[in-house]
């Protein structure tokens, strides 16, 4: 009994560890590309999670069932159980498991999110961890990419974020030029100043797998490593009223040589009024001989922009 008992725990444990790794290595696949580099640390700490998390929940499922099969009470036996008292060194373990694991997780996630070294409103506040931790960027923002004198005039500096109901709106240090469509070079840190005009707002990109509160009478600065070519979702994290569903932005990745060219081409363009879907569907619903609904604030007026996305 003995024997078949260990051999069952053995081989359980084994069947369990190895499913939880699998299941992990699954998580990878229910998120979006991974586009920037701040996409792979959040990913990993998910993996983490959810190992752990499957390990948990298939071991206390295996318990049951190896109970319900071989411990089961006699057919008419309703007779109470042996008068257990209690364990010590079983209640110590399953209080220090928890710990360890606690502090475990704690730990690996603060790490993450040093290694992001996304600065924001509470940036000053921010512990640091000893400096041999790497962090997830190609390259510090205050120190300059080997680049040309040319390049490096065209496509650096901050890019100022405006939010507001509803429409974001992307400043660039170059001639002024500005957009309703994010442009941003791959391999590159980009520092944002994000800004709201009137109430909370939230700047989330799920594929760079980053997200940021924008504070009203706060500038914010928000930076991270765009990894992967191509165009992405820029949307709302918070509730900011009726039409903040409306509130999305393309997200251009480009090369350094294309994001120089689109610059250029933009910086060319007259400023005209962008087109917004909030202003035109609340210009819709007040043409209508009847008015129905709940009354709504009135959308900030189509951003004048260089560049419409």
């Amino acid at each position: 009994m003995m024997i078949r008992n260990i051999f069952v725990l053995i081989v359980s444990a084994i069947a369990i560890t190895a499913a939880s790794l699998w299941l992990g290595q699954q998580s990878y696949s229910w998120f979006p590309v991974q586009a920037a580099a701040e996409s792979r640390l959040i990913d990993d700490l998910f993996s983490f999670l959810v190992v752990i998390a499957s390990f948990i929940f298939l071991g206390v499922t295996a318990i049951l069932l190896y109970s319900i099969a071989f411990h089961r009470a006699a057919p008419n036996d309703t007779s109470d159980g042996p008068p257990i008292e209690g364990n010590i060194a079983l209640e110590v373990v399953w209080t220090a498991i928890p710990i360890v694991l606690v502090i475990w997780i704690a730990t690996y996630s603060y790490q993450v999110y040093e290694q992001m070294a996304i600065r924001g409103p509470m940036e000053v506040m921010h512990l640091h961890l000893p400096k041999a931790m790497e962090s997830a960027y190609a390259f510090p923002w205050d120190k300059k990419p080997a680049v040309e004198p040319e390049s490096e005039a065209i496509g650096n500096g901050t890019i100022n974020v405006i939010a507001k109901q509803w429409a974001w709106e992307f400043h660039y240090p170059y001639k002024n030029v500005s957009s309703t469509e994010l442009h941003l070079p791959v391999n590159q840190r980009v520092h944002l100043a994000l800004q709201s005009e009137d109430v909370l707002h939230g700047f989330y990109v799920p594929a760079f797998r980053v997200k940021q509160d924008i504070i009203p009478k706060h500038t914010i600065d928000f930076e991270f490593t765009p990894t992967r070519e191509g165009t992405y979702r820029l949307m709302d994290s918070q509730f900011s009223g009726t039409y903040f569903a409306a509130m999305e932005a393309n997200v251009v990745v480009d090369s350094s040589a294309a994001y120089e060219n689109w610059l250029q081409e933009a910086a060319n363009k007259k400023p005209a009024p962008a087109k917004n879907q909030a202003a035109q569907e609340y210009a819709a619903n007040q043409s209508k001989p009847f008015q129905n609904g709940w009354q709504t604030v009135v959308p900030a007026a189509p951003p004048i922009v260089n560049y419409s996305g």
